[in-house]
């Protein structure tokens, strides 16, 4: 009995071992030869903004103290009104402080739009796993709306993990797999979602989804992956509009942009708060790396989004943005080019190798059981 269960474990282990090199073995050679293909359209590029220059619109995701401070300054509302610019503004709550900066806003003609979020104990983000509050908190933005007389210029989703899953690593990987082992989690979730932007535009406002540039990725390879495993939704509404924050490799600079641009139908860059890091990838942008992406964003999108306002003020970076040379062009270098091109392909050849696992796991216990029949019979 000993000796048969030694045995089963050393095949198991055998399959675990022939698993894990045959995935790793795909990726990389999926990776490369996508990698090899488009290596030919990494070449420097000189981009230029449209004749037509872009909108600009800043979110604002400040505790509403904080916020009221911001905006005593009339520096600030000056400076929007100059860029004639937007804001869209995180409901983090919906107070009558909030709703005084709002009025404050609108009284001075700049566009705001409603960032609907969520209490910090109901995740915040909007995901797979609270499509309910958030309904009811439409509900409660509706009447906070109407009894504060406030006016927006559209309703911002912003879809991305719930945070309280992330409160220990038994937790994250206990939902993770439960969607993943779920196969309707993505239809209940999309359909959940389909709906509510229904409502809401059926409330007379427009809808925009914020999504991580790795849903487009997604798409490319038909996975549903990152969907199952950290409860996101690939849900749209009047527009989707791509978190492409070059602050995260910096290495890249806007090469991030121009690659996932063709992609996007509007796009937010950033980030621009907290205090620069000498000597790392990752920090708010400077005024440099900011101008940059915002004239390669403008490339593909009408209206570019900057995240965030607070840290645009801080920095001083309002007043250059209205003397900013929309003319001169952004030189993007064949070497960051290829440094995105070649990201990407490892992104889609993973997504579109582990959507699949099933199928490696049945080719593999096929291969080991012809292997095992052709031992016995000789």
């Amino acid at each position: 009995m000993a000796r048969r269960l030694l045995r089963a474990f050393l095949w198991l282990l055998i399959f675990v071992v022939e698993f894990a090199l045959c995935l790793a073995l795909f990726i990389g050679v999926r990776a490369f030869l996508a990698a090899r293909r488009l290596d030919r359209e990494a070449r420097q590029v000189r981009v230029t903004a449209p004749a037509e220059h872009p909108q600009l619109n800043f979110a604002c995701q400040m505790e509403t103290a904080a916020l009221q401070s911001l905006f005593s300054d009339p520096d600030v509302i000056r400076d929007l009104q100059q860029l004639h610019a937007g804001i869209t503004l995180s409901l983090i709550d919906l107070s009558p402080g909030r709703a005084q900066v709002v009025r404050q806003l609108n009284s001075a003609g700049i566009p705001v739009a409603a960032w609907l979020a969520l209490p910090g104990e109901q995740g915040y983000y909007l995901n797979a796993s609270n499509a309910v509050q958030a309904e009811v908190r439409f509900t409660e933005f509706q009447k906070w709306t109407a009894d504060s007389g406030l006016h927006w210029s559209g309703i911002g989703l912003d879809i991305e993990p719930n945070l309280q899953e992330f409160t220990s690593i038994g937790r994250a990987a206990s939902a993770a797999l439960k969607r993943l082992f779920d196969p309707g989690t993505v239809t209940r979730a999309r359909a959940a979602y389909g709906a509510f932007i229904a409502r809401i535009k059926a409330a007379g406002y427009s809808v925009e989804t914020y999504q991580f540039p790795f849903i487009a990725d997604e798409r490319a390879v038909g996975s549903t992956l990152l969907e199952r495993l950290f409860g996101i939704v690939d849900v749209r509404g009047d527009r989707e509009i791509l978190m492409l924050y070059s602050s995260f490799n910096r290495t890249a600079d806007s090469a991030l942009i121009w690659q996932y641009g063709p992609s996007a139908q509007f796009i937010v860059v950033g980030i621009t708060a907290g205090n620069p890091q000498p000597d790392t990838r990752m920090g708010p942008l400077s005024w440099e790396e900011l101008s940059h992406d915002v004239i390669v964003a403008s490339h593909f999108s009408p209206v570019v989004g900057i995240y965030n306002l607070e840290g645009s003020v801080h920095h001083g970076l309002l007043p250059r943005l209205q003397a900013l040379d929309w003319n001169q062009p952004v030189i993007i270098s064949a070497d960051q080019n290829r440094q995105m091109i070649r990201f990407r392909a490892r992104v889609q050849a993973a997504l579109w190798t582990f959507a699949r696992l099933p199928y490696f796991a049945l080719a593999i216990l096929i291969g080991d059981a012809w292997y095992l029949l052709r031992r016995r019979r000789s």
